[in-house]
């Protein structure tokens, strides 16, 4: 396996690892149960593609890859701020959907620069931004 592949997965775990905590912040302001099932099954599908992520980088004895520290504690006080201020349906599907935009641009980004990670690896990266754009689509419907 070459770097490019690792790194490419890594950036994928880390990138669903920081989705699943998001969603799992909202959890306790929903209140809208539709919603809150729509969450549920991206959090799932997301869990998912981190657990293929971590059992290919475990495959070759590397280690997952957390997300930043720093930007983890600005984007959990960001979104708590933000929670407290407005926690209706609106504002919770605007900070997923802002989630959804930040994950398709930074796995995008990525692919493009890990050139040569294997197929495989790609096409998990491609799956992950494909989950990112039909949660983001589902999510319009609450703006």
């Amino acid at each position: 396996m070459n770097e490019d592949t690792i790194n490419l997965l890594k950036e994928c775990n880390a990138g669903c690892k920081s989705a699943t905590n998001s969603m799992e912040q909202v959890q306790p302001y929903i209140k809208n149960e539709k919603l809150k099932s729509i969450i549920d099954e991206y959090n799932d599908k997301h869990i998912k593609i981190g657990d293929e992520c971590h059992q290919k980088l475990n495959k070759y004895n590397e280690e997952e890859k957390d997300p930043q520290g720093m930007a983890k504690a600005f984007s959990w006080i960001s979104t708590e701020m933000k929670l407290m201020i407005n926690d209706d349906t609106h504002q919770i599907a605007d900070l997923m959907i802002d989630g959804c935009n930040m994950g398709i641009k930074s796995v995008s980004m990525y692919i493009n620069k890990y050139k040569t990670a294997s197929n495989e690896s790609v096409d998990l990266a491609k799956n992950l931004i494909k989950t990112e754009q039909e949660f983001m689509n589902v999510l319009l419907g609450y703006l």
